[in-house]
């Protein structure tokens, strides 16, 4: 909690030009500029900076912005991920149109790959938090890879009534993927650096059995276009009171591996009449659906998730902040996925510093999904069918042989009692069961929220996920904006 409070400091100490008095109203000129200080479970801490400049012109569109621009350079300190981002957002540009457009770089020599269709396959994350423990020489993270990806993005909205507009828009993607990149660890028995074993790997173990074919596994190209409708009747677009923004749309690539995507997101904002100082409670959900209708995604594709809009720097996979809190990043990875987020957002003080306007709320909240299309599911159940077991030993098929095998046998067994006991008697090592692929996913957990001029909203949630199987403790995630 201590972080919150120095990041409050921080913030209340960005600059803004042309401030006003009592009454809340900016004009001219806004930035926020802050350290990184944020934090996943997948991840781990961030370091850099960002920030966002705003104008606000003679104030008459306060509190939404004329312009705003956004930025970021950051490291992770458990991924070693580092994220370079540019992006421009504006109502006013092109009168009657909205524009928004942003630049992403970002490398991940330590990503995460947790196999596809989430609940079906099954996972032990004690071995996952057990990335960094020595078995034998060799340093071993059963579900890592490496990716680079650039993207550059471009969508405009132009008016067709009052609150409801077309929308159109051009993603290009330059993915680049492969085995993990041997990053040393720091062991804390004798300080000594290991590296990672690339030899096994979840990621090899899928491109065996052709669930990641040979022509997309060192990632591709991808220019995707997109085209619908959005109605929108919120007050406020950073943190609305009350409105609905909906949008329904198509979504597709024209390169290699096309495909055709449908998207429906409702978002709904009531505001409840408990007049309590700081501002009337707000009860926020979303319904959410994305499948594939056309084609098939390219694996280094799937975890996408288009959006018209871009409230955060990088909208991918189910799970994480951006869509089913308490998962890991991209647990869920899948053609087709339906979910809801459900909030109330509770202000809990509103208070001026340094000229600035101030909002703390809280947001507990509940989400929930389900799998509406499968991804490679045949691919998945051809491999599992051919189990073999014999005189207790799994033989073939899709298992963690590659991960037990540098046990000894005393450990081997051990591992293979703790896994029959976490996932099931008949769990014998196996890492897909298509009997789940159904599951309901959910989870539930609450927020901390400390607001800015009602646009720069500093944020941390806490949750937990209770799907058998997808429980990863309590996950923590500390970053901007409200999810939705």
């Amino acid at each position: 909690m201590k972080k919150l409070f120095i990041i409050t400091l921080f913030v209340a100490l960005a600059f803004n030009a042309n401030a006003q008095e009592e009454k809340e109203m900016k004009k001219g000129w806004s930035f926020g500029l802050l350290p990184t200080a944020t934090f996943s479970v997948d991840n781990g801490y961030q370091a850099g900076a960002f920030g966002d400049v705003y104008n606000y012109g003679d104030g008459s569109t306060y509190p939404d912005p004329l312009h705003k621009i956004s930025w970021e350079a950051s490291y992770f300190t458990k991924s070693h991920r580092v994220r370079l981002y540019l992006a421009y957002d504006s109502k006013y540009l092109i009168p009657g149109m909205r524009v928004n457009a942003s630049v992403t770089y970002m490398t991940d020599p330590l990503y995460s790959f947790w196999g596809f269709n989430g609940p079906a396959a099954v996972q032990d994350y004690d071995m996952w938090s057990n990335r960094y423990a020595l078995i034998g020489n060799d340093n071993l993270n059963y579900y890592g890879m490496s990716r680079n990806m650039l993207r550059v993005l471009a969508n405009l909205q132009g008016r067709i009534t009052d609150n409801l507009n077309w929308a159109a828009g051009v993603n290009f993607w330059d993915w680049k993927l492969g085995q993990m990149k041997d990053v040393g660890v720091d062991l804390d028995k004798d300080g000594t650096k290991q590296y990672y074993n690339n030899s096994v790997t979840l990621f090899d173990k899928y491109k065996s059995i052709g669930a990641i074919t040979e022509d997309e596994a060192n990632g591709g190209l991808a220019l995707e276009l997109n085209a619908g409708l959005v109605y929108d009747t919120r007050d406020i677009e950073a943190a609305p009171n009350r409105g609905i923004w909906a949008e329904a749309y198509l979504n597709g690539n024209v390169l290699n591996h096309r495909y055709l995507k449908a998207c429906a997101y409702f978002r709904h904002y009531v505001d409840i009449p408990i007049h309590i100082p700081a501002g009337d409670p707000v009860f926020a959900y979303r319904l959410a659906w994305q499948q594939t209708i056309a084609g098939e995604t390219p694996f280094y594709m799937i975890q996408n998730i288009p959006l018209l809009v871009q409230r955060n720097m990088i909208s991918e996979g189910f799970g994480s902040s951006g869509t089913i809190r308490g998962l890991r990043e991209n647990r869920i990875l899948t053609e087709g996925m339906a979910w809801a987020n459900t909030e109330l957002r509770i202000k809990l003080v509103k208070f001026t510093l340094a000229k600035q306007y101030f909002y703390i709320a809280v947001n507990p909240f509940f989400d929930a999904g389900i799998i509406t299309k499968p991804y490679r599911a045949n691919e998945l159940l051809a491999a599992s069918s051919a189990n073999q077991i014999v005189d207790g030993k799994l033989l073939t098929g899709i298992d963690y042989s590659g991960y037990v095998k540098y046990l000894t046998d005393k450990n081997k067994t051990a591992e293979l009692e703790r896994f029959n006991t976490v996932h099931g008697a008949d769990y014998n090592g196996l890492i897909y069961d298509h009997s789940h692929v159904k599951d309901l996913i959910y989870s539930a957990g609450a927020g901390l929220k400390i607001a800015m001029n009602q646009n720069f909203i500093v944020s941390a949630d806490f949750a937990k996920c209770f799907t058998p199987g997808l429980d990863a403790g309590l996950w923590i995630g500390i970053g901007i904006n409200y999810q939705f």
